[in-house]
């Protein structure tokens, strides 16, 4: 299929291990301006609780995804024959001041959807989704979401902070960020403080589906009620790499045993075909702790996954 959208640089055109440094070798634009969607990074991990460096996670993911090809033969996508796809590089945040970074990204992420561009967004820790999704409430409304993590992240405070990587989805339904009818927690688990940890969320009129649910079943049966629950309102796709087991993305930075496998995961996104998408995120890489880059492989290719499922990707007939 002909088509002058940009393309990932194929590996018969340059050696996959040289080429730009960018997600899937895509060229790299200054702004989202003239893109259907984007691939954004955000270093920030001065936000986390436990282990530091996801701020290398938006880095390494690039870097691991070169084997990525442009169709999807599972699906039969043709996401950039479908869309203007371009790597936008990343938000320059203030690694010494949180509060700060908050609005740098809030801004940025204004100007990107400002453009009508979808975002993907490379993490970076969990904190960033709160600005994201302010900026998402002043293009959209209140959205729908597809959150899968292991944790709720919906603590009321840390340490006495109110925005950090455990908050963030307290702090947007408190500001109605969110129509929380139409969203969903996939994956929670592990241990906690309290029962409210998970039924907070719950009373809030979100779906909570705990790892639990998932073991040793397709989850495509789950994703047809999500579907259904959530409809054709706009919906953000979140998604934590620690909401799969630690046997499959070590390198983050609060693992918990007993999660959801990779397949899983696939299935999750794929799921979302359907869904109006207006963006997505892949959050809590921490490269550090996993030497080999085999969860770096893992968050590209999901986010390749998400790319697939979004509005007005065409699949190839057959």
């Amino acid at each position: 299929m002909a088509t002058s959208n940009p393309q990932p640089l194929g590996g018969n055109q340059m050696p996959r291990f040289a080429g730009p440094a960018t997600m899937m070798r895509l060229p790299q634009f200054a702004s989202a301006a003239g893109l259907d969607a984007c691939f954004v990074g955000v270093p920030l991990d001065i936000g986390t609780s436990l282990r530091a460096g996801a701020r290398f996670g938006p880095r390494d993911i690039r870097q691991n995804s070169v084997l990525i090809r442009p169709y999807q033969m599972a699906t039969r996508a043709r996401p950039f024959d479908s869309l203007r796809v371009g790597d936008i590089g990343d938000v320059a945040i203030n690694t010494f001041n949180l509060q700060q970074s908050i609005a740098i990204i809030e801004q940025a992420y204004d100007g990107i959807l400002g453009t009508g561009c979808i975002p993907l967004t490379l993490g970076g820790d969990h904190t960033i989704v709160l600005p994201i999704l302010r900026a998402m409430r002043r293009r959209h409304g209140p959205v729908g979401l597809v959150h899968v993590d292991a944790h709720a992240d919906v603590n009321d405070e840390m340490f006495g902070e109110k925005i950090a990587h455990g908050t963030p989805f307290r702090r947007a339904v408190e500001e109605g960020l969110l129509d929380t009818r139409r969203a969903v927690q996939i994956g929670l688990r592990a241990t906690g403080y309290g029962a409210d940890d998970f039924d907070w969320p719950r009373q809030q009129g979100m779906r909570v589906v705990q790892a639990e649910e998932c073991w040793h079943r397709s989850l495509v049966p789950l994703m047809a009620e999500i579907r259904k629950q959530l409809g054709n309102g706009p919906t953000y796709l979140s998604f934590d790499i620690d909401g799969l087991d630690p046997a499959f993305a070590p390198g983050t930075g609060t693992p918990e045993i007993g999660g959801l496998t990779t397949i899983q995961g696939m299935e999750i996104i794929r799921g979302c075909l359907g869904l109006q998408l207006v963006g997505c995120d892949l959050v809590e890489v921490s490269p550090p702790y996993d030497p080999f880059g085999t969860t770096s492989l893992l968050a590209a290719n999901l986010l390749y996954e998400m790319l697939c499922v979004l509005p007005g990707v065409k699949r190839e007939a057959g």
